[in-house]
């Protein structure tokens, strides 16, 4: 057997799962959970911020989870944070610490982060789409020196939608952090702005040649925002956006994610809008 074999027998296969255990979980949402995965040890996910995984469990299913966690927190483990909307999140919400799921990947094109070093970063996640935007968010704000202006314009449903309260809050009093909130509809303990998430752009004075956009959310929500950014004067190579919702074997296989000739589990499910803009079917 030649030693570049012996190589390729011993890299883990695309196909095959691997065993890994819930290490923690805690509620983040009305219907979310964050799990906290931990690999075998001495093996590393590896990930980049955008990236996603396939979750598996015997008997269930298997569906594509994006990575929630930044790979500079990885210390180990990793997070998904996890809404109950179907068959396999649904039973993954019955866990406990300790028990185990399968686990391949990470799959997908992440986020460039080495190309938005230097700029000015506008987020604008809608409802869940922060859970995926988080793992670039707190990556961004763990290299906090190497960026200028850092700006979160977060919009949900209403006031129980919002998920990460406690780093909200925590990014609400940082005075390098600009945070934006708010919800389609408010209740009695709401005291913000009310409305949909591009209410917020217009309070918003960004410097457009140097900033990068990143907005992730319901695909209802994205053409909207993309005519609010695109307004500023933003430019459509600098704005980034994740299809992550169009995955399902995550290598190329079965054509779920096919979107004209690109397959988004492998060239997304970040993309920016200049590359995507004349596909009919992305947006």
């Amino acid at each position: 057997m030649t030693q570049a074999l012996r190589e390729t027998l011993a890299k883990p296969s695309i196909y095959l799962p691997t065993t890994a255990t819930i290490a923690d979980i805690r509620p983040v949402g009305k219907r979310e959970k964050v799990f906290t995965i931990e690999l075998p040890k001495g093996v590393s996910l590896g990930n980049q911020p955008g990236q996603f995984v396939e979750v598996s469990i015997l008997g269930v299913g298997e569906a594509p989870i994006s990575i929630s966690s930044s790979p500079s927190r990885s210390n180990g483990s990793f997070e998904l944070c996890v809404r109950k909307a179907g068959d396999l999140t649904g039973v993954m919400h019955t866990l406990k610490v300790g028990d185990t799921l399968g686990i391949r990947g990470p799959f997908g094109r992440g986020f460039p982060i080495e190309r938005f070093r230097g700029k000015d970063m506008l987020f604008a996640p809608g409802g869940l789409g922060l859970a995926p935007l988080r793992s670039l968010i707190n990556q961004v704000l763990d290299e906090r020196g190497n960026f200028g202006r850092v700006i979160i314009a977060y919009g949900a449903r209403d006031p129980g939608e919002l998920l990460f309260k406690d780093e909200l809050e925590r990014w609400a009093q940082r005075s390098d952090i600009e945070l934006h909130l708010t919800v389609d509809r408010g209740d009695e303990s709401w005291t913000g702005p009310v409305g949909v998430i591009t209410t917020l752009f217009p309070k918003i004075e960004v410097h457009a040649r140097n900033t990068v956009a990143v907005t992730v959310g319901p695909p209802v929500m994205y053409r909207f925002v993309l005519m609010e950014l695109l307004g500023k004067g933003i430019s459509e190579g600098s704005i980034w956006l994740s299809l992550e919702r169009r995955m399902k074997c995550g290598v190329g296989k079965c054509g779920h994610c096919q979107i004209n000739h690109l397959y988004t589990c492998q060239s997304g499910p970040s993309f920016s809008y200049a590359e995507i803009k004349h596909l009919g079917e992305a947006l």
